[in-house]
C-alpha cells in the first residue's frame, strides 16, 4: 500500500525519464527477412486508429463499469485481478485531503462481506503475501488495487472477484476501524516524508504544477484532515467517486475467458452510480507564460541540482501517427543520452549525474526534461554542459551512425517483446490495459507493434530527428529548478545568473563527432578445450562438465523464456584478499574494469559495437568471491562468450574512468554527512561489521591512497585462474547447442590450479548488547533497527525454520505495532543467513515511527519475541507461511532467474541440489514447538544490537 507521492526534482526527474524508457524497452536488432513473421497490414503505413490486440476481451456492464479480460499462462495457474478506479488525491474537497489515500486503507480494514481485518487474514491462508502480492496504490488521477491468485483453487480464484467488488462498492468504513487507522495512514507519511526531499518538493511543485489542483492535493494530504475527520466526511468521497461509471476489472492470467467474464457480471452488475453523480472534473496544469525560475535549499539535502522542464500538451497514442512519433521520441532520448554518457567516462566528468529526456509529466502534461547532479561549486559548468549537448542537437542534429544504432537498439527490444510474447508475464499486459482506461492509449499488441516497427522504423529520416530538439526547447512554458544545501545558499545563481548560463551554453559549439569502430571484438576464437567429464542430475534437468582447463559449468536448460539465457560465474576470493592498505584501490577494481572497455575498445566503443544485441555481461568483485554476471538472447549468446573471454583475459586499463570514478565519489562524500540516513548509515555498519573500515563507507583521505595500477593489477589476480570458477548458465538452449561455445571460450580461459580461498575477515557484530544512538534531522522522524546475530549452522533444515520465524515475526509485528499500537506503517523484518565465510545469520527488525514512541514500540517487539519463545507461533499464522512459501516455491520454479540464483547459491555453499525439489514437501516441519525452539536460538536478547536514529535534540 503506497502514495504516489510528490517527489523532489530530482526525483521527479527520473519519473519522467523513466516514462520514456519505457517505450524504449520494446528494442530489439534487425531480424534477418526468412525469420521476419509473414508481414501485416501494418506494413502499409497510413495515419489510421491503431487496432486493438484481439486477445483482451474488453466489455462494458449497463451501469458503466469496464473489463478487460485476457488468457496467459506466464506464470501458469495464476492470475493478476486489478480494480481500477479514475478517482484520486485531486478530486478530494479541502476537507478531504488525503482521504483518497486513506479510503485505499481502509478497503483492507472492512467490507460488507470482510469484517475488520478478515479479508488480509484470508488471503494469507490462501498464500498471498500482503504487502509483497496484496497491495494497492493512491495518485492524483487514480486508484489501484492489486490482487494476484492462485487459479489452481477455484475457490480463491472466483473469490476475488468478489474482493474487487467489496473494494468497489462496500467498503464499511466503521468508525472504530478508522481512529485505529489514523496512525498507520500518518506513520505512512512519516516513513516516505519528513525530509529534505519532501520539504524540497512543497517548495517546488507549486511551480511546476503552476499552482495548479494538483499542486494543492498531493495524495499525502493534511495531517490535520487526517487527524479529525469524521466518518461521513470519507463516506462521501467513497460514495461521489468509487462508482462503476469510473471503474475497471482488469483480468490477465491463466483461466477460462469466459467464466471470468460471468464472474465479473456476477460480482459487479449490481454496482450503482449516483442519482445525482458529481461530474468527474478533468483538471489540467494552465501554462506557465515564459520562464518561471525556482532556488530552493534544504538543511539536510546533500546535493547541487538544476532541472530545466518545458511543459508540452500531454500526447496520447491512439494512431498510426501517434505511433511512429513516440517511436521518434524514444530514439532522441537514447542518442542524446548515449551523448550525456559518453560525457561520464572522462577523467574530470562535468556533472555527477545527467539526464535529458521527453516524456508524460503530472497533470496531463508532457515535458522536455533536463536533470543535472553538479559537482560542489561545479552547478554552472554542470548545467551549461547538459544544456549545450541539448544545443548542440538542436544545431547541428544527429549523424547517421548515431541513428542506425539507435534504431537497432529499439530492434533489439521490440523483437525481444516479440520473441516472449508467449511467455509475456501476466503483469506486464495489466499496465497496458490500466493505462488503455485512464489515459485512452492504444493497446494495439505485440504482433502489430512488432511489424510496425520492423516495417515501418527504417522510414525515419535523420532529417526528421534533427528536427525534434527544435521542437521541444521553448523558454515559453518552462520552468527552471534549483536545489541545494542551504549552507551552501549563498553559492547558487540567482534568477538572472541561470538564466545567463542557459543562454551562453550555446556559444562555440561544434558538431558531435561519433567514434566508432569497424573491428569485431575477435578476430577468430581462442583454441579452448574439451569437456572432460559430464554428468547429468535428471532430477532437475541440469548438465555439469569440467573442461580441460578445470572450469566447472552447469547448464539447466529451460522453456520459461524463449529469448533469455542468463551467465553467472564465480569462484571464491574476492577483496578478502587484499591487504588492509590495498583494499580501496582493489574494491575499485572490479566496477572500474567493467567500465572501461575490453581488449583495445574503450566502453565508448564497447557500447557503440554492442548496439543491436541483446547482450549484457560485467565482471564484479565482492567481499568473498570474484566473478560474471550476464545475459544474452540465444543469437547473441556467442559475443556474451566473447566478452567473457575478453574480461579474464584482456581487461582494458583507462587511467581517465578511474580517475572519474575517484573525482566523483569524493564529490559524493562533500555533504554526505548532511543526510540523517547517511549519517546512520555509518554507525550502523560499524556495528554490523565490528567497526571493520571495509564494512562502511569510503573517506576522502582512503580515495586519496588508491592506485589505478594496484587497483588493475588486484583485478588480473583474481581472474587468472579459471580452474576455481564454477559457470551456471540457464535458459533457452540445448546443450549441444552450446557446448562448443563452452569449449571454445570458456575452455581457453587461464588456468593456475592455486585452489585459492577468501579470508574470514570476521566482520560480523560482536557478541553481548549494543545500544547505538545517532541524533540527527530535524523533523520527529525516528529510525529503529534491532538486530540479533550468532553462529550458525546452514543447512536446510535450520534455514527454513529461520524463514519461518521471519514470516512469523512479520504477522505479529504488523498485528502490534501496526494494528493494535497504530504506531508504524510496516516493519521490516529480514532472516539473513550465510556459510561463507562462516556460518552466522542475523535477524533484523527494522520500523520508522515517532521520537516518543521509540522505546514504547521497541518494547512492545520484544513482548511479541518473548510470547513466540514461550508459545511458539499460532497454528493460522503458521498455516499462512506454509500457503505462503508453497505458492512463491511454485513461482519460482517456473523462472529463469530463480533457478540461476539457487544454483550459484548451491554451488558456494556446496549442498545437494535435488533438495529444492522436497522443499514444499518440508514445509511439514514448521510446527509450534519448531517455532518456538528457533525463537528462543537465534532472538538471544544477550546478543541483540540496537540502532537507533533520533531527531536533533533541540
Amino acid at each position: 500500500m503506497n502514495i504516489n507521492r510528490a517527489l523532489s526534482v530530482a526525483a521527479l526527474a527520473l519519473i519522467i525519464a523513466s516514462g520514456s524508457a519505457t517505450a524504449q524497452v520494446k528494442r530489439k536488432p534487425t531480424p534477418s527477412p526468412k525469420n521476419r513473421p509473414a508481414t501485416t497490414a501494418a506494413a502499409i503505413y497510413t495515419p489510421t486508429l491503431l487496432p486493438v490486440d484481439k486477445n483482451v476481451l474488453i466489455g462494458k456492464l449497463p451501469n458503466g463499469l469496464t473489463y478487460y479480460i485476457r488468457h496467459n499462462e506466464q506464470p501458469q495457474k495464476r492470475a493478476e485481478l486489478y480494480l481500477v478506479n479514475k478517482a484520486g488525491s485531486v478530486l478530494e474537497t479541502d476537507a478531504q485531503q488525503g482521504l483518497a489515500h486513506f479510503t485505499e486503507h481502509m478497503a483492507f480494514n472492512g467490507t460488507r462481506d470482510f469484517p475488520k481485518n478478515a479479508l488480509v487474514d484470508y488471503l494469507q491462508k490462501s498464500g498471498v503475501k500482503f504487502g509483497a502480492d496484496l497491495n494497492a496504490y493512491t495518485s492524483f488521477d487514480e486508484t489501484v488495487y492489486q490482487l494476484p491468485l492462485p487459479t489452481d483453487s477455484t475457490a480463491v480464484f472466483e473469490k476475488g472477484f468478489n474482493i474487487l467488488a467489496n473494494w468497489a462498492g462496500y467498503v464499511t468504513f466503521d468508525p472504530a476501524e478508522i481512529d485505529k487507522e489514523r496512525g498507520v495512514v500518518l506513520e505512512e507519511a512519516r516513513l516516505r516524508g519528513k525530509n529534505a526531499q519532501e520539504r524540497l518538493s512543497l517548495q517546488t511543485l507549486p511551480v511546476i504544477l503552476n499552482n495548479s489542483r494538483y499542486a494543492s492535493r498531493l495524495p499525502v494530504g493534511k495531517e490535520d484532515v487526517i487527524k479529525a475527520f469524521t466518518a461521513e466526511t470519507i463516506k462521501s468521497f467513497y460514495a461521489d467517486w468509487y462508482r462503476p461509471n469510473l471503474q475497471a476489472v482488469i483480468a490477465v492470467g491463466d483461466f477460462d475467458v469466459k467464466r471470468v467474464e460471468e464472474l465479473i457480471k456476477a460480482n459487479f452488475s449490481g454496482l450503482k452510480n449516483p442519482v445525482a453523480a458529481k461530474p468527474r472534473t478533468e483538471f489540467n496544469v494552465p501554462p506557465t507564460p515564459g520562464t518561471v525560475v525556482k532556488i530552493a535549499t534544504d538543511k539536510e539535502f546533500p546535493y547541487t541540482l538544476a532541472q530545466i522542464i518545458v511543459k508540452h500538451p500531454q500526447s496520447v497514442t491512439r494512431t498510426t501517427d501517434n505511433y511512429m512519433q513516440s517511436v521518434r521520441i524514444s530514439l532522441f532520448n537514447f542518442m542524446l543520452n548515449q551523448r550525456l554518457g559518453e560525457l561520464q567516462q572522462k577523467a574530470e566528468p562535468p556533472f555527477l549525474y545527467a539526464r535529458t529526456s521527453y516524456g508524460p509529466l503530472i497533470g496531463k502534461q508532457d515535458a522536455f526534461s533536463s536533470v543535472v547532479v553538479a559537482k560542489p561549486d561545479g552547478l554552472e559548468k554542470a548545467v551549461k554542459t547538459v544544456v549545450a549537448e541539448t544545443e548542440r542537437a538542436r544545431k547541428f542534429g544527429f549523424t547517421l551512425t548515431e541513428l542506425e544504432r539507435a534504431k537497432q537498439q529499439a530492434l533489439v527490444g521490440i523483437q525481444n517483446a516479440y520473441y516472449e510474447r508467449n511467455k509475456t508475464n501476466s503483469a506486464n499486459y495489466v499496465r497496458e490495459y490500466q493505462l488503455n482506461f485512464l489515459k485512452g492509449d492504444a493497446i494495439p499488441g505485440i504482433d502489430f507493434e512488432y511489424n510496425f516497427y520492423v516495417n515501418n522504423i527504417s522510414k525515419i529520416s535523420l532529417a526528421e530527428m534533427n528536427a525534434m530538439a527544435g521542437k521541444f526547447i521553448s523558454d515559453q512554458n518552462r520552468v527552471i529548478i534549483v536545489e541545494g544545501a542551504e549552507k551552501d545558499k549563498d553559492k547558487l545563481p540567482d534568477e538572472k545568473a541561470i538564466l545567463s548560463w542557459i543562454g551562453a551554453a550555446g556559444n562555440n559549439l561544434t558538431a558531435y563527432v561519433d567514434n566508432v569502430t569497424s573491428k569485431p571484438l575477435m578476430e577468430k576464437a581462442p583454441e579452448g578445450s574439451k569437456v572432460v567429464s559430464e554428468t547429468k542430475d535428471e532430477a532437475i534437468g541440469t548438465t555439469t562438465m569440467i573442461l580441460g582447463n578445470g572450469l566447472k559449468v552447469v547448464l539447466k536448460p529451460t522453456e520459461f523464456k524463449n529469448d533469455q539465457i542468463l551467465i553467472n560465474g564465480s569462484a571464491f576470493g574476492g577483496t578478502s584478499l587484499a591487504s588492509d592498505a590495498d583494499y580501496t584501490s582493489a574494491s575499485f577494481a572490479g566496477s572500474v574494469v567493467g567500465s572501461s572497455g575490453i581488449s583495445e575498445f574503450n566502453q565508448g566503443q564497447l557500447d557503440k559495437m554492442l548496439a543491436g544485441k541483446n547482450v549484457n555481461v560485467s565482471p564484479y568483485i565482492s567481499e568473498i568471491t570474484q566473478g560474471i554476471r550476464g545475459s544474452a538472447s540465444p543469437r547473441d549468446f556467442e559475443t556474451a562468450m566473447q566478452l567473457i573471454y575478453l574480461y579474464f583475459t584482456q581487461p582494458r586499463k583507462d587511467a581517465e574512468i578511474w580517475q572519474g570514478t575517484i573525482n566523483q565519489t569524493k564529490a559524493l562524500l562533500t555533504n554526505r554527512t548532511l543526510d540523517p540516513l547517511s549519517v546512520y548509515q555509518d554507525t550502523l555498519s560499524n556495528v554490523l561489521s565490528n567497526n571493520n573500515f571495509r564494512g562502511g563507507a569510503t573517506t576522502v583521505e582512503r580515495l586519496n591512497t588508491a592506485n589505478l595500477d594496484k587497483g588493475y593489477a588486484f583485478y588480473k589476480d583474481r581472474f587468472a585462474d579459471a580452474s576455481n570458477f564454477t559457470f551456471v548458465v540457464v535458459g533457452s538452449f540445448t546443450v549441444d547447442e552450446i557446448r562448443p561455445f563452452m569449449e571454445a571460450y570458456l575452455g581457453a580461459l587461464p588456468s593456475t590450479n592455486k585452489k585459492e580461498t577468501f579470508k574470514n575477515l570476521k566482520m560480523y557484530p560482536a557478541p553481548g548488547q549494543v545500544t547505538k544512538t545517532v541524533y540527527k534531522g530535524v523533523d520527529d522522524k525516528a529510525n529503529v533497527q534491532m538486530i540479533y546475530s550468532g553462529d550458525y549452522v546452514f543447512n536446510e533444515a535450520n534455514n527454513l525454520q529461520l524463514d519461518a520465524l521471519e514470516e512469523v515475526l512479520n504477522i505479529k509485528l504488523v498485528e502490534r505495532l501496526r494494528e493494535q499500537e497504530s504506531g508504524i506503517y510496516a516493519p521490516g523484518i529480514r532472516a539473513n543467513y550465510v556459510k561463507n565465510p562462516q556460518g552466522r545469520y542475523t535477524v533484523t527488525i527494522s520500523f520508522t515511527c515517532a521520537a516518543a514512541n521509540v522505546d514504547k514500540l521497541i518494547a512492545a517487539t520484544l513482548d511479541e519475541i518473548n510470547k513466540i519463545k514461550q508459545t511458539g507461533a499460532l497454528p493460522a499464522d503458521i498455516e499462512k507461511f506454509v500457503a505462503e512459501e508453497a505458492r512463491s516455491t511454485q513461482v519460482q520454479m517456473k523462472q529463469n532467474i530463480s533457478w540461476a540464483g539457487y544454483l550459484a547459491g548451491v554451488v558456494q555453499n556446496d549442498q545437494d541440489p535435488d533438495q529444492i525439489l522436497s522443499h514444499v514437501k518440508n514445509l511439514d516441519q514448521i510446527t509450534v514447538q519448531s517455532t518456538k525452539d528457533a525463537a528462543i536460538k537465534y532472538l538471544n536478547n544477550n546478543n541483540l544490537a540496537k540502532v537507533i536514529l533520533m531527531p536533533e535534540k533541540k
